[in-house]
């Protein structure tokens, strides 16, 4: 069959797709994406993949792609991160045949993209780009799509689709955020942007940032005229955001924990999902938050869920009667929309807001030196010391350690050069001497071979003898011979 382009491609392949789950680093694997399409997505992408370890690892390319096929999980787009043509084209190739069509990732934002020079920060190298995208256009037997994030100004945001698609990009995603909001700077996402790129391009834009709720997913269609919505975090607060619905979290936790149990992933991907489904109560019930996080098994998480559950309905009684309650104007605690068992949108504080609420005003600094005492260590330190207590974080009961002469690094107490291990081996071989507080015994074992050798006077006649050169050696052994 002719490879569909563009709007034929969206409506025939796509099935004209308006709700779409993003691809999620660790949370968009198979069993989320089938919870979510039971739940009103209708299309889903892969979590991003590195194209160069796809290519050389046949159990990387197993367990992320080929053991996840799923006659459910369609339609399909498989993301990967690149930034070598030849290496994108040669995964894409070995995955084409799984999905129905590839997409290269231009919007990820993190420092571990900036150092594998991808995602985000390969904005600005647009002729490599559209090598990148025309070659993948010319080879492959199924779409190529880009998923990017805009630039601060519109027009260069425009200009930058208009390239790609001219390239060949059949699909355009638009995250209406630069690459430097992320984290507690991620602020709005920018609809204006998206749709100054919609009415630029001739293919189907999805938009992508601003979306908690259906609503937001029709707003931002009427606002922007895009084809469809993608959704990311509001997805995995909410799987049923699609659906315009908000049920209680145990409800979609344990139809979670049953997928997975018939396509099992990583602990470590459902651990993340339930704490992304739970946050709100987890703020209110935090011992079951530290049982969470230490459980091995899925059996385990499931049964800190059903805890979970059980307090909730405790405290509040059965579903009807508390919904009634909420009708009659009592509101729940914390300024949240909703109970905290109820599938919610959680919103992200600024920079300002988060140091507030985390510090209580204080500075970031002031919290660090205060880590070393038992209270407020952070959750890396509370770590190490469950595995050993002996462990202190207090930086004056610290050992102090005086510093190498030459290097800086930590001395050795007992050297007579004042000198680590590395750089004290160093100096004692090149003036033949002796560290009793290293081990170094250069001088002593000189010593001990010169020795041994005056006791031995045949090997001493043997080294006065002229070494017997190869034409001597070869005449010895032809004489013994004839």
């Amino acid at each position: 069959m002719p490879k569909l382009q563009g709007f034929e491609f969206w409506s025939r392949t796509l099935g004209g797709a308006r709700h779409v789950v993003a691809p999620m680093v660790d949370q968009s694997e198979l069993a989320w994406r089938l919870l979510s399409r039971r739940h009103g997505a209708q299309l889903c992408y892969t979590p991003m993949l590195h194209a160069q370890v796809f290519v050389r690892d046949a159990n990387y390319r197993k367990e992320n792609l080929y053991c996840d096929v799923c006659p459910e999980d369609r339609p399909l787009i498989v993301q990967f991160c690149a930034n070598d043509p030849e290496v994108f084209v040669q995964a894409a190739l070995l995955a084409q045949d799984y999905c129905d069509a590839i997409d290269l990732n231009l919007g990820c934002p993190q420092m571990i993209a900036k150092r594998g020079h991808y995602g985000a920060f390969l904005q600005e190298e647009w002729d490599l780009l559209q090598r990148m995208i025309l070659l993948a256009h010319e080879r492959l037997s199924v779409p190529v799509t880009c998923k990017i994030r805009v630039f601060p100004e519109i027009d260069k945001t425009v200009r930058y689709a208009q390239m790609l698609e001219k390239a060949g990009c059949q699909l355009l995603t638009v995250h209406g955020r630069t690459k430097e909001q992320k984290g507690p700077m991620a602020g709005t996402a920018s609809w204006e942007h998206i749709k100054a790129v919609r009415k630029a391009v001739g293919i189907p834009v999805f938009a992508n940032g601003n979306i908690q709720c259906l609503q937001d997913v029709e707003r931002c269609i009427q606002d922007t005229g895009v084809q469809g919505v993608m959704s990311a975090e509001g997805n995995l607060h909410n799987p049923a955001l699609f659906e315009g619905r908000s049920p209680a979290v145990w409800e979609l936790a344990e139809e979670y924990l049953d997928i997975v149990r018939q396509h099992p992933c990583p602990l470590s991907y459902v651990r993340a999902h339930l704490f992304k489904l739970w946050h709100h109560t987890l703020q209110v019930h935090q011992q079951l938050r530290e049982e969470l996080a230490k459980v091995k098994t899925l059996e385990g998480v499931a049964a800190v869920s059903q805890a979970l559950k059980l307090r909730c309905q405790a405290g509040l009684g059965l579903l009807q009667e508390d919904m009634s309650r909420q009708q009659e104007g009592v509101r729940p605690a914390d300024n949240l929309p909703a109970f905290h068992w109820i599938c919610q949108p959680y919103i992200r504080p600024g920079p300002r807001e988060g140091s507030k609420e985390n510090s209580g005003g204080r500075s970031k600094r002031a919290l660090e030196e205060e880590e070393g005492s038992m209270e407020g260590l952070s959750k890396n330190k509370l770590k190490k010391q469950l595995r050993n207590p002996h462990k202190t974080f207090d930086p004056s009961l610290k050992p102090k350690y005086a510093k190498c002469d030459q290097c800086g690094n930590p001395k050795g107490n007992r050297c007579v050069f004042n000198l680590c291990r590395g750089c004290c081996k160093k100096r004692a071989f090149r003036e033949t001497a002796d560290c009793p507080g290293h081990g170094l015994l250069f001088k002593t074992k000189l010593e001990k071979s010169l020795a041994w050798k005056g006791t031995q006077p045949g090997l001493q006649e043997a080294q006065q003898v002229r070494p017997v050169t190869p034409s001597g050696f070869s005449e010895v052994v032809g004489s013994a011979l004839a």
